[in-house]
């Protein structure tokens, strides 16, 4: 991993990327009062098929260093990765704001399904991997998902920037070397 202080012109320091991840560990969810303002918002950010951007609010998990989400096949979001799978995720924590650039990719290991199924379910949201042991199902989810079975996706970061909101400040941008 390779970090570059974005704002060394005010003397600002390179942020530590496990305080980050420290935060993101601790749990992200959506749940009232659980983070800024209310709670906090996970934005995923796809490419149209004409180049423009599709963001959208989703209900992202931090699970072992990526981001993992869940959408119907029907959706635009899911259309978009399945043609270009760059993806973005962005999310606004109490002490930094953070935009996680990266891949998008369908999770078809039933293992890492449910792993990441009960960590939604953990955190408040009531879904169960079904039978086909790689979708998922509850009783309720945003309408606009489609009907269920949703499909889990990673987001493995390849680059990411975040603006600290604390003193002494600062903006860093990480650049992940794979393995």
């Amino acid at each position: 991993m390779k970090a570059k202080n974005l704002d060394d012109s005010n003397g600002m320091r390179v942020q530590e990327w496990e305080t980050v991840t420290g935060v993101l560990d601790s749990g992200i969810t959506q749940a009232p009062d659980t983070g800024g303002p209310n709670r906090y918002t996970t934005w995923l950010t796809t490419i149209n098929g004409d180049g423009t951007p599709h963001v959208t609010p989703v209900g992202a998990a931090w699970v072992d260093g990526v981001f993992w989400f869940q959408t119907g096949d029907i959706t635009q979001k899911a259309k978009n990765i399945a043609r270009d799978p760059r993806s973005v995720v962005s999310v606004s924590a109490h002490d930094f704001d953070l935009v996680v650039e990266g891949v998008a990719e369908k999770v078809e290991d039933a293992e890492v399904v449910a792993r990441v199924a009960a960590v939604w379910a953990e955190g408040g949201w009531p879904c169960a991997v079904d039978e086909s042991g790689i979708g998922l199902t509850a009783p309720f989810n945003a309408p606009a998902v489609g009907p269920a079975p949703w499909r889990v996706y990673r987001i493995t970061p390849r680059s990411a920037v975040s603006v600290s909101t604390v003193e002494p400040g600062g903006t860093t941008r990480w650049t992940f070397t794979e393995a």
